[in-house]
């Protein structure tokens, strides 16, 4: 899996995947769009994001559940 645009450290935010040349972690981006942040809104709340960077964060986590194990989740009852 090679992108570029995400790098993970053992230093930067405990190795997580962070956009590069950021201390922004591809989950916080997912939260934040998955809340209804818009694009402008996450770029004007960090400057150095940039929107090539948001894309990339996406890309990064379908590549991720492309190769991962996803189990369907089942409604308890109440």
């Amino acid at each position: 899996m090679q992108n570029q645009k995400i790098v993970s450290d053992p230093k930067v935010m405990m190795g997580k995947p962070v956009v590069s040349g950021t201390r922004l972690t591809v989950e916080l981006i997912l939260e934040k769009l998955a809340a209804g942040e818009t694009t402008e809104q996450i770029l004007e709340a960090h400057p150095r994001l940039t929107r090539e960077g948001i894309q990339a964060a996406l890309a990064f986590a379908a590549q991720v559940l492309r190769y991962d194990v996803v189990y369907p989740t089942v409604e308890k009852a109440s």
